[in-house]
């Protein structure tokens, strides 16, 4: 056989490749399954965004272009004025993109160099930060997150070398798997580290939107955006994943950038998606109904889990702890010869460990059943 990339044939297995592999085989055993293990929204994409891509469909459809239609440029630059009260400018400042995984996949691509081929990754942690970085040939180094810290990185264990070296910090918040959600005192500071030692600081944001008490910040509402670089979807906000669509925010000259490396991967959504993210970005009341969707669900279950603190308190995500004296993979594997299915904290990262990840997708009826589940396992 060929030789691949050393990078790939070095890769353990995808995290949730093993736990569909451990599904499917429950499933072969005749279990009938209720999946908390994937992040994953089955809830129906709006009508109305459906008819939008629909009535955009065309006879024939070209290429999409990097920059993306302007009147959905026009349409996040909106959004963001009115979510964060952020001014951006839609035509140097915002650039669509294919979801934001693969956005975020790439980025080291465009972001690392010789000199700077450090990528900052807080752990536990969704795999894509660590991956996007080995395939760019870059070294990932890990910050761990710890409750008693509230699911921060504590910066100051950093070391000057690791700071110089740097060329991405990434931060996930509201967090993936956590549910913790960042002060914005957080980001500054990491904001102004970021200008000091000349690294990116790379914000995914892809849960903002699905909230309960407190709406979360975004990086977009720095005071100083110099080296701020923020990745947004609407695969969580308006159950779109299927749509692939999303959009990065960055200074002038890294779009500049990110056009000029963008057609050479291809990855732009079609128009006709775009004409259906557009009608997406310019409502709030579907996400309004989405998010109440997630709150009872939530209400059901949380009551239930022995949450770790400061967690869960955003995205559709409950974080919670293991009982004592069992791995959060035995512990995972006990659940699903139950039929309840959750992603074991271990999948992201050795901090991890300890904790489970359950996510609110399944159907209300189904979390009804579940939680009757729980009360008689737990």
């Amino acid at each position: 056989m060929t030789a691949l990339s050393p990078v790939l044939a070095s890769l353990q297995t995808y995290p949730f490749v093993r736990l569909d592999e451990a599904k499917a085989a429950a499933r072969a055993r005749g279990l009938e399954l209720i999946d908390f293990g994937m992040g994953d929204p089955i809830e129906p994409t709006p009508d109305f965004i459906q008819r939008a891509l629909v009535e955009a469909l065309p006879l024939t459809a070209g290429y999409p272009r990097a920059p993306g239609l302007p009147e959905l440029r026009e349409a996040v630059a909106s959004w963001l004025a009115r979510r964060f009260a952020a001014e951006v400018d839609p035509k140097r400042e915002l650039i669509p993109t294919y979801g934001s995984k693969e956005a975020i996949f790439l980025f080291p691509l465009v972001a690392c160099s010789r000199e700077k081929d450090v990528v900052l990754i807080p752990e536990p942690a969704y795999p894509v930060y660590e991956r996007g970085s080995q395939f760019a040939g870059a070294e990932p180094r890990f910050v761990p997150l710890r409750e008693e810290r509230g699911w921060l990185p504590d910066l100051e264990a950093v070391d000057e070398e690791t700071w110089d070296r740097c060329a991405i910090f990434w931060v996930n918040y509201p967090h993936n798997p956590t549910g913790a959600v960042a002060p914005l005192s957080f980001l500054e500071e990491l904001a102004e580290r970021a200008r000091i030692h000349g690294f990116y600081l790379a914000s995914d944001e892809a849960y903002t939107e699905l909230w309960f008490d407190v709406a979360p910040s975004s990086a977009v509402q720095l005071s100083n955006r110099r080296n701020v670089v923020v990745f947004q979807t609407l695969s969580k906000r308006s159950c779109m994943t299927g749509y692939r669509s999303g959009f990065v925010y960055a200074e002038p000259e890294l779009i500049d950038a990110l056009r000029s490396f963008r057609p050479n991967t291809g990855t732009a959504p079609q128009e006709f998606v775009q004409r259906a993210s557009i009608a997406a970005w310019n409502d709030e009341a579907h996400v309004d109904a989405t998010r109440e969707r997630y709150a009872r669900k939530r209400r059901l279950l949380a009551p239930l889990l022995d949450l770790a603190p400061h967690s869960s308190e955003a995205t559709f995500y409950l974080w919670f702890q293991v009982p004592a004296g069992e791995s959060s993979e035995m512990f995972a594997t006990r659940l699903l010869e139950h039929g309840v299915v959750v992603a074991p904290g271990s999948y992201f990262g050795p901090s991890g460990e300890g904790y489970a990840r359950l996510a609110l997708v399944p159907s209300l009826e189904e979390c009804e059943r579940a939680a009757a589940i729980l009360r008689e396992v737990l």
